[in-house]
């Protein structure tokens, strides 16, 4: 057994994203949205602990209120989104 690797939470921090077609039917959507998704957990990560990180989109965007996938109103609003997410993750790291 020497040659088995330790189990254990891992010390770098893996992320995954899941944003469902359901939930953003443009793939340039889905991709600036991942884009966003990336670059804040990039700003923050010295807060964060090590381990596999999962950021899920759970409700779709209104495409009356978000028109265009690169909008600033949907920007703003899924940055503050994550922002408060990885406050609350920031704090239970803690």
């Amino acid at each position: 057994m020497d040659d088995c690797p330790a189990v254990g939470a891992p010390t770098q921090r893996w992320l995954g994203i899941v944003l469902p077609k359901r939930h953003a039917r443009r793939a340039v959507t889905r991709s600036l949205l991942k884009r966003q998704i990336r670059q804040t957990l990039a700003a923050r990560e010295a807060g964060l602990p090590g381990g596999l990180w999962v950021v899920r989109l759970r409700a779709p965007f209104d495409r009356e209120r978000f028109p265009s996938a690169a909008s600033q109103a949907l920007r703003e609003q899924a940055g503050a989104e994550l922002a408060r997410l990885l406050d609350v993750a920031e704090r239970a790291g803690t």
